[in-house]
């Protein structure tokens, strides 16, 4: 069973990995014997990602990548090649959220969200497929969101953009399952992350955030998740344990997916 899961000598990236959920799910593949590549748009944040990963004793390799610019992303993956080795997974992590009325969101902004959260999926997923069909075999797995099955005020660009990737999800699955290279999702519920952290402030008179209460009477766990509660999803689907597991979506949500709420 321990060889099951073992992700010795594979060489993972994971992108926007520089903290959160990318971070964690780049740790436990580091944990499980993976070599770590993950890219950052700037040096700073480059810098201090590579100080966070010495902390836990990983070794990482850091790479300067817009990965909606597909040519920084082809040189990207050619240097991984050269330094760590072809690239067996791949987890298309980076993204953006914007939360605007979509009536007051400007097509710049849609665009945007658009962009990072979709297009860069499918730009580093085609740079990395041709060697993983030539190897006949590889993994992806595409950070998608219960925004990919729900709506909800404020996040139109962010709900498009993960239902786009569910579907781009199910598509290489489909196109390349072939090839012995399987490709899924993992659709985290409300993390506590930094990107949700001003849901979760308190309130000046001590009182939780009213966006902090929903979430946790619509969740049966009764809580928000954390970045560690996606390491064994994302080792699973990362791992010879999914072999025969292509296009599906795994919801990482503490039950919200399955739960109506309580009666009022």
């Amino acid at each position: 069973m321990k060889e099951m899961f073992s992700l010795e000598g594979k060489v993972a990236l994971v992108t926007g990995a520089a903290y959160g959920i990318g971070f964690a799910i780049a740790e436990s593949y580091a944990k499980a014997g993976a070599k770590i590549a993950f890219n950052c748009r700037s040096k700073e944040h480059m810098d201090t990602a590579l100080k966070e990963y010495e902390a836990k004793g990983i070794e990482a390799k850091g790479y300067l990548c817009d990965v909606t610019d597909e040519e920084q992303v082809t040189k990207m993956v050619a240097d991984i090649a050269k330094e760590l080795g072809t690239i067996d997974i791949l987890v298309n992590n980076a993204g953006i959220i914007k939360r605007i009325p979509m009536t007051e969101m400007s097509v710049e902004e849609f665009r945007q969200v658009i962009d990072i959260d979709l297009n860069a999926a499918f730009i580093v997923s085609k740079a990395v497929l041709p060697a993983m069909i030539e190897k006949k075999s590889g993994k992806i797995i595409n950070v998608c969101s219960m925004m990919s099955e729900l709506g909800r005020e404020t996040v139109s660009a962010y709900a498009a953009a993960k239902g786009g990737l569910k579907m781009l999800t199910r598509n290489i699955a489909s196109e390349y399952g072939g090839y012995n290279i399987q490709c899924n999702g993992i659709g985290p519920g409300y993390i506590a992350t930094p990107q949700t952290a001003p849901l979760r402030e308190r309130q000046p008179d001590g009182s939780r955030h009213p966006f902090d209460s929903f979430i946790i009477a619509k969740t049966p766990a009764a809580r928000w998740g954390t970045p560690e509660d996606l390491m064994g999803p994302a080792l699973f689907l990362a791992s010879e344990a999914s072999d025969f597991v292509n296009g599906q979506i795994l919801y990482v949500d503490g039950g919200i997916l399955a739960y109506i709420g309580k009666q009022p």
